[in-house]
């Protein structure tokens, strides 16, 4: 074998190793949640391998969705009282390939009962210091609001800013402009413009985003000064994390479940049904909680200073 790719074996070993230890030294109970489910993800940016089973069976439907995170079955756990949690498994995502994206890789996700995004990331900054001590490797931590980081970027406030003044930082990149969204415009800014000047030696938590971002996070304030309680944390120019101070209100995330699907009618791609059985947990209640997914062939990756996931894979998606 390979001595580079053995290497690359032996430290996702030591890094679940050293994960694991991380939690169980917390009191963080680590489960395992179904791979296979009858709903799937409604996020129109993020599309699901559908299979079907074709034995005889009592459920609605024969149709499974391979999981594109454990995030509603935990939740549905949280529910039921487990208290605080985290499941390291695979995940699954259709259409992603490329240098940096597989379309199966590895995912922690965690929640804490009783605590917002701000306490839970101190906790993936202490998580994150102690696996880059495996190599050796010490960085900073800080903290910016969104707000604060595109107005020192580019001198808009990216909440109320027109669309035009959105576009004209990425002229440069010749973009096709057909259907983008604000929150298009404010994401590509964020990948080709702010992503790459990160600097390397430092875990960057990017806080409070728009509420037109809020994917599954409570938002606070109203009108221009509403911002979703979550964060994005980043080593350098890579993406490690996404968290959350969870929804856990039922009305509002069927609410924004059907918002999804509505958005994917205008995009011409298939509805995905909700999931009623987190629906259902939410309703009998979900605790206050904050939650947090971190993809670990991307600490890999950082870790071993790569830009290519295959690094960091015993097989890529090519040689699988």
């Amino acid at each position: 074998m390979n001595p580079q790719r053995l290497a690359a074996l032996r430290l996702r070993a030591d890094v679940y190793a050293t994960i694991r230890s991380f939690f169980a030294a917390r009191g963080v109970l680590e489960v395992e949640s179904p791979i296979l489910s009858e709903a799937g993800n409604t996020d129109p940016n993020i599309e699901s391998f559908a299979t079907h089973f074709s034995g005889r069976s009592d459920a609605v439907s024969n149709e499974r969705f391979l999981r594109t995170s454990p995030e509603f079955p935990l939740k549905r756990l949280l529910a039921e009282g487990v208290g605080d949690c985290y499941e390291l498994g695979r995940v699954f995502r259709n259409g992603e390939c490329g240098r940096q994206h597989n379309p199966e890789f590895t995912m922690l996700e965690w929640y804490r009962v009783g605590w917002d995004h701000g306490m839970l990331a101190d906790e993936v900054g202490d998580l994150v210091t102690a696996v880059l001590a495996r190599v050796g490797r010490t960085v900073r931590i800080e903290r910016v609001a969104y707000r604060a980081l595109y107005r020192a970027a580019f001198g808009f406030d990216p909440f109320t800013a027109p669309i035009d003044s959105l576009r004209a930082p990425l002229r440069e990149h010749r973009i096709d402009a057909d259907g983008l969204t604000r929150d298009d415009w404010l994401d590509l800014l964020m990948t080709h413009r702010l992503q790459p000047d990160f600097d390397p030696d430092t875990l960057l938590f990017v806080f409070d985003y728009p509420a037109t971002q809020c994917a599954l996070a409570r938002i606070r304030g109203s009108g221009d000064d509403a911002v979703a309680e979550r964060f994005e944390a980043y080593l350098g120019a890579r993406e490690l994390a996404n968290g959350y101070h969870e929804l856990t209100d039922t009305r509002e995330q069927r609410q924004r479940f059907e918002l999804d699907n509505a958005r994917r009618r205008a995009r011409r791609l298939r509805e995905v049904p909700l999931d009623a059985r987190l629906l259902a947990a939410l309703e009998r209640g979900l605790p206050a909680c904050a939650g947090v997914a971190l993809g670990i062939e991307r600490l890999l990756m950082a870790l071993l200073r790569s830009d290519a996931i295959d690094d960091v894979l015993a097989f890529g998606f090519a040689g699988a």
